[in-house]
C-alpha cells in the first residue's frame, strides 16, 4: 500500500517524476507499468497497471446497461492512457488530463492506499478550503471503527 505524499514538478515536456518513496514501492512491488487516468479530470490516478486490471474485472461483470459503469469507462477512457515508468521513475502524462487537471509546474502526488493521486498544489489548497474536513467525517469514519 502507498502512503503519504510529496511534492514534485511536472517539466516542460509532460512529465512526472515520481518521488524516490513512491518510485520504489512501484518497482519492488508492482514492475513499472502504470494506467494513468481521472474520472472528473481535476487530478490526476496513477494505477499500477495490476491494480487498474482488477477494477477493469470489477466492471466487466456488471451489466453492459449499467449506466454509471459507462459515464464511468466514458471518463477513464477519454483521460486515460497506459504509461510505464522510465529510469528516472518518469511517467508522461496525457495531454488532454494535463490540461485538464492543471498539471504544469508544482503538484503533489499522494497516496490512495493502492494507487497515486496527483494535484496541481495551488488546486488541492483550494480543494482543501472549499471542502473542509468536518467533525461529521470524523464520526462516520468512528462509525467504522477507523
Amino acid at each position: 500500500m502507498f502512503r503519504g505524499s510529496s511534492a514534485t514538478k511536472i517539466d516542460d515536456k509532460g512529465r512526472l517524476k515520481l518521488p524516490t518513496g513512491f518510485r520504489r514501492q512501484f518497482e519492488s512491488d508492482y514492475g513499472p507499468d502504470v494506467f494513468i487516468t481521472s474520472v472528473r479530470g481535476t487530478s490526476v490516478h496513477i494505477y499500477p497497471i495490476d491494480v487498474w486490471a482488477e477494477i477493469e474485472q470489477k466492471l466487466a461483470a456488471l451489466p453492459k446497461t449499467d449506466q454509471v459503469k459507462q459515464r464511468y469507462l466514458e471518463r477513464t477512457s477519454y483521460f486515460g492512457a497506459e504509461g510505464t515508468l522510465d529510469k528516472q521513475g518518469r511517467v508522461v502524462l496525457p495531454p488532454i488530463l494535463r490540461e485538464s487537471a492543471q498539471m504544469e509546474g508544482d503538484v503533489v502526488v499522494s497516496a490512495r492506499l493502492d494507487h497515486l493521486e496527483v494535484w496541481n498544489r495551488a488546486r488541492l489548497t483550494e480543494r482543501f478550503e472549499e471542502q473542509p474536513f468536518t467533525d461529521d467525517d470524523f464520526g462516520y469514519l468512528s462509525d467504522r471503527d477507523i
